[in-house]
Parts: C-alpha cells; structure tokens; sequence
C-alpha cells in the first residue's frame, strides 16, 4: 500500500483501478486537492495498493503518515478501471 500523488486528474474516482510503473494498483480512497487554492493543476492524493490489501485499509491496519509516496503526472497513469465497488 502507498500514498500515490497524481497531478492533473485522469478520470479516476474511489475503487478504480490503474496501472502504475507496470503495476497494477486498486484506488482505495482519493482526496482531491487545489479546486479553490493551490497548484495550477488539480492534485488527487490516492491510498492505492493491491486488491489484497483492501480489508488493511478498511480496518486502518496502517499507518498513512508511514506509506510510501509517489508522485506523477496524470498523462503517466494508464487507468484501467475508472470506477468500481471496493466490497467484492
């Protein structure tokens, strides 16, 4: 699991899926930044990771401040899936 920082926005909401550096990664939770103040550009800080990994983020089975963080550009995601449902 990671903290991935995408600058721009590809079209993504929360249970998407994309692929990443040629991993394949599940979009847990997406906070969007700098609608108002901010970068010129949108940012969406996204908790993503392998699909096994869900039931450790719903049950907070870590700690976000200690998550590995990436940063690119929208343009460098390819998204797979842009939406989905988390509890399957």
């Amino acid at each position: 699991m990671k903290t991935l920082i995408i600058h721009g926005d590809p079209g993504i909401r929360k249970g998407a899926v994309i692929e990443h550096d040629g991993e394949e990664l599940v979009c847990f939770g997406i906070n969007r930044n700098g609608e108002w103040h901010g970068p010129e550009r949108v940012q969406l800080w996204c908790t993503v990771g392998e699909a096994s990994e869900f039931e450790d983020y719903e049950l907070r089975n870590y700690v976000p401040h200690f998550l590995e963080v990436d940063r690119v550009d929208a343009e460098e995601v390819d998204v797979l899936r842009e939406k989905g449902d988390l509890a399957h």
